[in-house]
């Protein structure tokens, strides 16, 4: 058999030869291999463990400084809407005072006036009272009407039943004894009325 020789370079830069299966290895000194703990490491391994955390509780101050905020925010919104409810109820009637003085002023001129015509006085107490009417109507507030009309429960509130008026005015409004008025569609007031039975 001949004699082969082989260079293997490896890693470390040691040179080995092989001549028949044995191995002859040239005298270079491997590098020694150690295990030195990285201090680097261990605190970027500490820094990545606190990050986390101090996201954490970045996050969690964030949100409970947004929430005192918010709490805050909603307490002044309470104070402003409790004022301006109490503005409303006290100063609520200003615009129907308001349109009403007009009317005062007219009554007030018709005491004053000396005259002793009762025709005059009667004319002139119609004229307050059509404005009076027209104020009202001006502010929502509508009189409910009751000539010849059904009786109903939602508007008419019945204090007589008048019987023998025949089938045609069986459920009817026979009279009205007080007028009834609604604002802005709801009924302020019913009227009471006799009903036909």
């Amino acid at each position: 058999m001949s004699k082969k020789e082989k260079n293997i370079k490896i890693e470390d830069g040691s040179e080995t030869l092989e001549n028949e299966g044995a191995t002859v290895e040239n005298d270079i000194e491997e590098p020694e291999v150690s295990v030195v703990e990285d201090e680097e490491t261990d605190d970027a391994e500490d820094d990545t463990e606190k990050d986390p955390l101090e996201a954490a509780l970045d996050e969690n101050a964030k949100l409970r400084d947004q929430l005192l905020r918010t709490i805050a925010e909603f307490e002044n919104y309470k104070k402003r809407t409790l004022k301006e409810k109490a503005e409303l109820i006290l100063n609520g009637g200003e615009k129907t005072i308001s349109a009403v003085l007009p009317v005062l002023d007219d009554f007030e001129r018709a005491i004053a006036d000396q005259t002793e015509d009762p025709k005059a006085i009667k004319e002139g107490m119609e004229l307050i009272f059509h404005k009076f009417v027209k104020t009202l109507e001006g502010l929502g507030v509508k009189k409910i009407e009751t000539d010849d009309a059904d009786f109903n429960v939602d508007f008419h509130e019945a204090i007589a039943m008048v019987p023998g008026m025949g089938d045609d005015k069986k459920g009817k409004v026979i009279d009205c004894v007080q007028t009834g008025y609604t604002l802005n569609d709801k009924v302020i007031r019913h009227a009471k009325v006799a009903v036909g039975q």
